[in-house]
């Protein structure tokens, strides 16, 4: 059996010594970037290895970028194979955040064509929770040769088609962020508030239950077909502030049926780069 949303805790535990798999501790804070790898050194899941959104799961910043680019699809394949990823490979991915840093790599080995990938469903809290083995090891990267990926630009929404959509709603935009981020009440992170005038504000906690476990497949269909109002998932694109949190609504997306729908990678902080792209306020 492969998993290719999410995994339980106590399933993980029981398999981790087959062979043919491999767990990655995404732990990641925007405010503190270091402070995920601190964390990961403290204790982790056995076997693990880390990745860390800035620099294994992004490219570089540029001028006309959001805060966290796509990574070079050769650049990446190289890391995924110098830590053990195969074709086969099943990979389990968690962080600390309810998955919104883990959500990344998820999609990121997706668009690679790597089908075997699901999230710890609950992350490290329900590791600890369950009373599991904990590690301070870290696993020695391996000699072996690139994974071979091919990323498909089917999953992907440019900003230039964004643009260029605005007035035909061709495109459903989904936003991750907090409903106060959308409607630009606040603004920790980036310079300019508000949302993508025709986005509709779908924040990520909206996908959990009060333990911050992803809701079962039936309530998270209702949820999304209630959004998409009878639109197809492969006219959504779903975004948040740099590209990473929105993977998020895109694995609930996938967990309640209703796959095909891309990610807009640059998100709000590549909107904002261009002074003359609109912005809106409020409600959508």
């Amino acid at each position: 059996m492969t998993y290719r949303t999410l995994i339980e805790a106590e399933t993980l535990h029981q398999r981790l010594a087959e062979p043919g798999w491999t767990v990655f501790d995404c732990r990641f804070d925007l405010a503190n970037p270091d402070r995920g790898l601190h964390a990961y050194q403290q204790g982790h899941v056995p076997g693990a290895r880390y990745a860390h959104v800035d620099h294994d799961l992004s490219g570089p910043i540029g001028p006309a970028t959001g805060r966290h680019p796509l990574p070079d699809p050769s650049v990446l394949c190289q890391w995924l194979g110098c830590n053990g990823v195969r074709p086969n490979t099943q990979v389990v991915v968690y962080d600390d955040s309810f998955g919104s840093m883990a959500v990344r790599l998820w999609w990121l080995l997706r668009w690679l064509g790597h089908q075997p990938v699901a999230v710890l469903d609950g992350g490290w809290q329900a590791w600890e929770a369950a009373g599991l083995a904990t590690s301070r090891e870290k696993p020695a990267r391996t000699g072996a040769p690139p994974y071979p990926g091919r990323p498909r630009a089917d999953m992907l929404l440019s900003v230039d088609q964004v643009v260029a959509d605005l007035r035909r709603d061709n495109w459903l935009l989904l936003d991750a962020r907090t409903a106060e981020r959308f409607r630009g009440e606040q603004e920790p992170i980036d310079p300019v508030a508000g949302h993508v005038p025709g986005a509709r504000s779908v924040p990520l906690q909206q996908n959990l239950d009060s333990e911050g476990r992803f809701l079962d497949p039936q309530r998270l269909r209702a949820l999304y077909e209630g959004v998409l109002e009878g639109r197809p998932p492969h006219t959504v694109a779903c975004m948040c502030g740099s590209g990473v949190t929105a993977c998020h609504n895109l694995l609930a997306l996938e967990i309640a049926g209703l796959p095909g729908a891309r990610l807009f990678a640059g998100s709000w902080s590549e909107w904002i780069r261009d002074p003359a792209r609109p912005v809106a306020l409020g409600e959508a």
